[in-house]
């Protein structure tokens, strides 16, 4: 699926807010997280979630995305619109087209873990859920809060943990790639002469200009990095979303 007319430019921009997170700060990755666990709960109780409707509305290889799933994103995209004050013009088709995209890549980067021979342990599992703060009570995760809360949106614990531990699992996938950008010399060389212009641009907490500089040149060549890299997962991987039933 592409984004065509007048709202491409409009859908880009809003999934460039979306991703701008993890790919910017990717040692945020364990937050942001969490923040999906929060969202993922918030859109089963008000979408429905536990209702029998089976249909995958896509595939990615041999991963399905169902329609629970599915409208669980739509949900959570449309709140993030509304936040954002989005033009109402584009919503309905393309946030649907912004939420499979999200699932589709989402997917893709738990086959890219798989491939990497990369798992999430119980023990990894059951850390990051301990830190939800949804879960937790005066700071401290609630056994019994947890179950209430997935019990409410008629989820067992085995469905939420599943759906999580995939998340974490792609997560891992990405970090990988993140690990295994450096600069080359050329690069490196390239960023002292920068270092060496007079700078106009307010100054980061915590960073000297000098790190900035090469602080961004390494995330920008990290996102290149991961999107290359899904790229290619995708040309290998068969991709079909059934835009009928969206």
């Amino acid at each position: 699926m592409r984004f065509t007319g007048t709202t491409s430019k409009i859908a880009l921009a809003m999934i460039k807010l979306l991703r701008e997170g993890n790919y910017r700060y990717p040692w945020l990755l364990k937050g942001a997280m969490a923040a999906i666990a929060i969202t993922f709960i918030v859109g089963m109780g008000w979408w429905g979630y536990g209702e029998a409707q089976s249909d995958a509305v896509a595939t990615v290889g041999p991963l399905k995305v169902s329609r629970d799933e599915f409208t669980r994103r739509h949900k959570n995209i449309y709140e993030f619109s509304k936040k954002q004050k989005l033009p109402d013009t584009f919503k309905e088709e393309v946030l649907k087209e912004i939420a499979v995209e999200q699932i589709v890549e989402e997917k893709l980067w738990r086959l890219a873990a798989e491939e990497m021979n990369l798992a999430v342990s119980a023990a990894d599992l059951r850390d990051a859920i301990m830190q939800i703060r949804d879960f937790q009570t005066n700071g401290q995760f609630d056994p019994e809060l947890y179950k209430r809360l997935l019990a409410f949106n008629k989820l067992t614990p085995a469905q939420f943990e599943a759906e999580y531990s995939s998340r974490l699992l792609g997560d891992k996938a990405m970090t990988v790639i993140l690990d295994a950008v450096a600069l080359t010399p050329a690069e490196l060389a390239e960023a002292k002469a920068l270092m060496a212009r007079p700078s106009s641009s307010e100054p980061v907490a915590g960073l000297s200009a000098n790190d900035r500089i090469l602080q961004d040149m390494l995330v920008q060549k990290q996102q290149r990095a991961l999107v290359a890299f899904k790229d290619a997962m995708r040309t290998k991987v068969q991709v079909t979303i059934r835009k009928e039933i969206l």
